[in-house]
């Protein structure tokens, strides 16, 4: 008997501490407190067109359209992103009354924005100074010889009243257009570079419009882009033409200002206009089409007013924002055209660009022309 408690008695043990450990695992997992939640990023606020739903995601990479802005949203956790492209279109806009006199005093409700005939929903109306990528695009043909110096002297005056951030280059054109300096922030070398310009040659208008603005375009590193041209106005040996020009000018959104000086000696035909009256017409498209503006003056003496009401006119512009009603990104060319319509009924004027081209992340725009590299 005693030989028989030996064997059930450990045997009995042995069941019991059994039993206690199945129960306390029990146990265990039925009280484990409930797990803190896991951290998530914040998302950023997105915004849609209000009548448009959300578009698919894009792929990354290629340009994006300047004047308009791209909002990404991003999704933590593993490898997936998720982009929501929405494009705010930005609209750089001079407003002027009756005497070309700037207008300050202006508010969102004032404005009006109309894409394709469509009044659009505007995000926001600003009145800021903002920094500028700025090129000095001089004629130095053979017939604006004896306008170099005044001319010169007027370029100083934008390259003096540059701010921090701004940044320009110089280029001249004759029968082919030339950088002379590529995109600085140094007044001092952009100084010199003026002083290397000289005078010879054909005058080959078009193709330096063309050059110079597909390179403030590419190079260019402020939203804000403008070019500031200077000529006779006598096109005579350009290898593009104008409907390529206008093109080009609203594929880069860049604001050209022209300073023509047209000489009037040229007498018009019985049933033609004058090489004059031709000149000024092309340069005055050049300018509106691009929300800029052409001038003419008539003694070279006037260049100092002009270079500082151009300079004033780059300052004081306001920025009209809105998202497009429309927002299908094909390629296509949207016309713009803004009124405003102040409480006091006043006649104001605005200008702005003629519109833009809805184009996606892959499309890029094709250089017409080439602008020559700087000499050593």
């Amino acid at each position: 008997m005693s030989g028989l408690r030996r064997l059930i008695i450990p045997a009995l043990l042995v069941f019991l501490l059994a039993s206690s450990n199945h129960l306390w695992v029990s146990s265990v997992g039925a009280q484990d407190p409930p797990k803190p939640p896991q951290s998530q990023t914040p998302q950023a606020p997105q915004r849609q067109p209000a009548t448009q739903p959300q578009q698919p995601a894009k792929p990354k990479g290629g340009p994006v359209r300047q004047g308009a802005q791209a909002d990404d949203q991003s999704k933590e956790g593993g490898q997936d992103t998720i982009k929501i492209d929405t494009e705010l279109v930005l609209l750089d806009v001079t407003v002027v009354d009756q005497t070309n006199n700037p207008i300050y005093t202006l508010g969102k409700e004032d404005f009006a924005v109309f894409e394709d005939k469509i009044k659009q929903d505007i995000e926001n109306v600003t009145r800021e100074e903002v920094p500028l990528s700025l090129g000095l695009v001089i004629d130095t043909s053979g017939s604006m010889r004896s306008k170099l110096q005044t001319v010169t002297d007027a370029a100083l005056k934008f390259i003096r009243e540059m701010k921090g951030a701004d940044e320009a280059f110089v280029a001249q054109f004759k029968t082919e257009p030339e950088l002379v300096i590529d995109f600085t922030k140094d007044k001092k070398e952009l100084e010199e570079a003026l002083g290397d310009l000289y005078t010879s040659g054909g005058t080959s208008l078009l193709d330096a419009v063309i050059a110079t603005s597909d390179y403030a375009h590419e190079k260019g590193k402020q939203r804000r882009k403008a070019l500031v041209i200077i000529t006779d106005g006598l096109e005579r040996n350009s290898s593009v033409k104008e409907k390529e020009v206008m093109d080009a000018i609203k594929e880069n959104e860049v604001q050209v200002y022209l300073v023509g000086f047209i000489s009037e000696d040229e007498p018009q035909g019985l049933f033609s206009r004058s090489p004059a009256k031709k000149a000024k017409e092309l340069l005055t498209r050049l300018a509106e089409d691009s929300g800029g503006r052409a001038f003419f003056p008539a003694q070279v003496s006037e260049m100092s007013s002009i270079a500082a009401q151009i300079g004033k006119d780059l300052r004081t512009q306001y920025v009209v924002s809105y998202y497009p009603s429309n927002a299908a990104r094909d390629g296509k060319f949207r016309t713009v055209r803004v009124n405003v319509t102040p409480k006091d009924n006043r006649r104001l004027i605005a200008r702005t660009r003629q519109g833009y081209y809805a184009r996606s992340d892959k499309d890029t725009a094709g250089t017409k022309a080439q602008l020559g590299a700087p000499k050593q």
